[in-house]
């Protein structure tokens, strides 16, 4: 008896992935289903089983983003527990210093800056992180006014950080970004959060 040899689709999460990559690299004009197969290895007729066109794709992929970057990131700071100051760090750290999921995040504010549709979605991601810094920093700071402003600086300078070319005289980045955070969360310099 002849075997029969069933071909398997490539799972619809690998052409979100393939996807999400070729943002980070090249923007949404990377994002081509034929390019795509070519990376996965496959024939771009399995992309159609999943996706109706490249539009739903990139519909799918900044799904995608918007929940691991808000739903995933929140929940996870939420179980690993700790003080409003360490959930704050643990959430810009899981964000904004990812090789996942930082690349991907600083193409979407790229592309939202030419796409309505796309600003949008970011304007609702960062009203979700900026709701929980707001949140977190109500903790320990009771003027609303103050809590707003620590708010944005924390998180422009999560973004911001990432397109500042400066030297720093004597002290390395990581020194001024941890003085800094110090700062903006009220916290005496080199004083672990709790």
């Amino acid at each position: 008896m002849d075997h029969i040899k069933f071909e398997t689709r490539t799972p619809r999460d690998r052409w979100i992935e393939a996807g999400l990559e070729a943002l980070a690299s090249g923007g949404p004009d990377a994002v081509r289903v034929e390019a795509l197969a070519k990376r996965l290895g496959v024939s771009k007729g399995g992309f159609y089983g999943f996706f109706a066109d490249r539009d739903a794709l990139l519909t799918a992929m900044v799904d995608t983003w918007e929940r691991e970057s808000t739903d995933e990131v929140i929940n996870r700071v939420e179980k690993e527990g700790g003080s409003p100051k360490t959930r704050i760090a643990r959430a810009g750290v899981q964000t904004f210093s990812s090789d996942r999921l930082l690349p991907i995040d600083l193409a979407i504010r790229d592309w939202a800056r030419r796409d309505p549709v796309i600003a949008d979605r970011l304007r609702r991601v960062d009203n979700r992180r900026m709701g929980l810094l707001r949140e977190m920093i109500g903790t320990f700071c009771d003027d609303p006014d103050e809590v707003e402003a620590r708010s944005v600086l924390a998180f422009c300078l999560l973004i911001g950080e990432h397109f500042l070319a400066a030297d720093h005289g004597d002290r390395s980045r990581a020194q001024v970004l941890r003085r800094a955070g110090d700062l903006i969360l009220n916290r005496h310099p080199g004083q672990t959060p709790a």
